[in-house]
């Protein structure tokens, strides 16, 4: 897999973001920008992005944080993260900012009129609140992500990307009041949406390192299963 470190700033703040791709093939093909869970941009989130790029999209892994922000436990991992989600502008602006950066790229087989968002627990509610932007976006995958915003009901109708929602039935951190909150604000706009909820499944179960008995764990078979659900998703759009 090709990979490209792209820096850029936004307010004073550096980020790296990654870009990874199959260099063997030339013909381009669509973009996803990938934002990891609370950890940030890791080798593990690296990882699963060549591995979701593999020989059908270019994948580019946000930084969410900047590169003075890289969490080494699960305490700062969600303190990084409870800086924008308490500040969803910002966190707008910063996932925007990526998304712009990923589309300016040259030199990468890219077909950027096809470009889709996906994200993992704290990236699953990043892409979700990058929708309610109004991001340019053909779809957003939110796996296992936050559902609720404070400008929930007020920003749903400004969704224009089609929307998928993955998410563990029994997740404790994302319960079903959240669910249910979710699902009344996509109820008054003509979004297409789908939310789709797995079951004996918790959270982070695309994870194969949650460990948390009950709380967080991984569930080969339920991410299977959402990875396949979001393929079906991509070959449908593009």
């Amino acid at each position: 897999m090709s990979t490209r470190t792209v820096t850029y700033e936004l307010d004073g703040v550096s980020f790296e973001s990654v870009i990874t791709w199959d260099g063997h093939i030339d013909e381009a093909r669509p973009g996803i920008l990938m934002v990891p869970n609370w950890m940030g941009p890791t080798k593990t989130s690296l990882e699963k992005a060549q591995e979701i790029a593999g020989e059908d999209y270019v994948v580019m892994m946000v930084d969410m944080y900047g590169v003075d922000v890289r969490p080494q436990n699960g305490g700062e991992a969600g303190a990084a993260a409870g800086v924008l989600r308490s500040d969803r502008e910002l966190m707008r602006a910063r996932g925007l900012k990526a998304l712009q950066v990923f589309l300016s790229s040259v030199d990468i087989p890219f077909a950027k009129d096809h470009v889709a968002g996906i994200g993992f627990c704290f990236g699953g509610g990043t892409v979700l609140e990058l929708a309610r932007a109004g991001a340019d976006l053909d779809a957003v995958v939110s796996f296992h992500g936050d559902l609720v915003s404070p400008t929930l009901e007020a920003d749903s109708a400004n969704v224009t990307a089609k929307v998928l929602v993955l998410h563990g039935a029994d997740d404790p951190f994302v319960p079903q009041e959240h669910v249910a909150s979710f699902v009344t604000a996509m109820q008054g706009t003509e979004s297409d949406w789908q939310l789709v909820q797995f079951s004996n499944t918790v959270h982070s179960f695309t994870d194969p390192s949650a460990s948390m008995a009950g709380k967080a764990e991984y569930h080969p078979q339920s991410a299977k299963r959402a990875f396949a659900y979001m393929k079906t998703l991509f070959s449908e759009l593009w």
